[in-house]
């Protein structure tokens, strides 16, 4: 039993259940979330938008708050996936690195709905529940200080990689809560193309400055 499954146990024992019900339950209350906010939605209304009652609701949660959980989980893990399908620990060029950005900056547009609810929402977490998302978090982001490390050559300051991934990871967020700006001058492909560009220039004119 994972961490998650143990902070939001359910009564249904069947696995593949509690799967599909609980992702429909977070498509519903993420749209729920973003148009009436996490405090002012009803368990009821989460329900209604999930397509089934709110006693069956009940058989895969405790409480709200599990809802909001869940979809923070959720977001993770499949950032995780995505990241894992998409780094080689083994690849050592420049090219791997741009993959493993466009990526995970095609993800956070997939999912830009949910990444809004998370940074809109995630204070409404219990401390657990946050201590939890947070070690995700810093899991998402150790993986993008390694393939940063493989994919350039030379000693780089441990901090000077931590803030590199750090960047990457809130500017693929970015995308997601600051679209209502951003789209109206950038596509996702533009985005995408122009923050690749500005890092590796950056990245470019720091080793430049270590060989001089």
């Amino acid at each position: 039993m994972t961490l998650a499954e143990k902070q939001v146990p359910s009564t249904i024992k069947d696995e593949a259940l509690v799967i599909k019900r609980r992702n429909q339950m977070i498509k519903g209350a993420v749209s729920l979330f973003i148009e009436k906010g996490f405090h002012k939605t009803t368990t009821r209304e989460i329900a209604k938008a999930s397509g089934f009652s709110i006693g069956t609701l009940y058989e895969y949660i405790r409480k709200k708050e599990d809802v909001l959980f869940l979809v923070c989980d959720s977001i993770y893990q499949r950032v995780k996936e995505r990241m894992e399908d998409s780094i080689d620990p083994s690849q050592t060029s420049i090219n791997s690195l741009v993959h493993a950005i466009r990526s995970y900056f095609q993800l956070m547009d997939d999912m830009q709905d949910e990444v809004l609810v998370m940074y809109q929402e995630v204070k409404s977490l219990s401390r657990d529940a946050q201590d939890y998302v947070l070690k995700k978090e810093r899991d998402m982001v150790a993986m993008l200080e390694e393939v940063i490390i493989n994919s350039f050559p030379g000693e780089r300051p441990e901090e000077h990689v931590k803030l590199i991934a750090n960047n990457i990871f809130v500017q693929g967020q970015m995308w997601g809560f600051r679209r209502w700006i951003l789209q109206r001058t950038f596509t996702i492909d533009t985005y995408i193309d122009t923050q690749v560009q500005l890092l590796l220039k950056g990245l470019d004119s720091e080793v430049e400055g270590t060989l001089q």
